[in-house]
C-alpha cells in the first residue's frame, strides 16, 4: 500500500505536546494497519483537513484525528457527520466509546482505547462506500 503523506501533516503532530502527540500517533498507526489489511486499498492519502490530520481512501469515508485546547483532556476521531458511521458504532457498541453527536468518537488521555472495537471501526470507515447498504454497515 502507499502512503502519500502531506509535508503538513508532520508540522501538525509535532505541534502537539507530547502526550497528545503519542495519543494521536498512536491512532495515526491503527489507522494506517487497518488500511494495510483491507485488500480494496492501494493507497492511502494523509493530508490536513480543517487543520487536522486526515486518511483519505477510493471507497471509504475521510478519518480525521485531533486534539482541541478547550478540551484539553480528551482528543476525538472525527468522520463525516452526514454518513451513518457514529450512529451505526454507537448502536453496535453502546457506551463502549463517548461520542460527540454523528461526528466523533471521544477518547481520554488518559483511557485505555478499546482497540479491538476501535479498530472495526476504522475498517467500516474505511470501506463505507462498500458497506454502506449493509445492516449496521457490516459490524456485528
Amino acid at each position: 500500500m502507499k502512503i502519500s503523506t502531506h509535508p503538513a501533516v508532520t508540522d501538525k503532530f509535532n505541534s502537539y505536546e507530547p502526550r497528545v502527540r503519542k495519543r494521536l500517533t498512536y491512532l495515526r498507526k491503527l489507522v494506517l494497519e487497518e488500511a494495510r489489511d483491507m485488500e480494496h486499498i492501494e493507497e492511502i492519502e494523509e493530508t490536513l483537513k480543517w487543520g487536522e490530520p486526515s486518511y483519505l481512501v477510493k471507497k471509504g469515508s475521510t478519518i480525521r484525528i485531533d486534539w482541541k485546547s478547550r478540551s484539553p483532556d480528551s482528543y476525538a476521531m472525527y468522520f463525516k457527520c452526514t454518513s451513518k458511521l457514529v450512529s451505526t458504532f454507537q448502536e453496535v457498541y453502546g457506551d463502549t466509546f463517548s461520542y460527540e453527536k454523528t461526528r466523533a468518537l471521544i477518547f481520554e488521555l488518559d483511557q485505555e482505547l478499546p482497540e479491538a472495537e476501535l479498530r472495526a471501526c476504522i475498517r467500516t470507515a474505511l470501506s463505507y462506500h462498500l458497506v454502506k447498504d449493509d445492516p449496521n454497515l457490516g459490524l456485528k
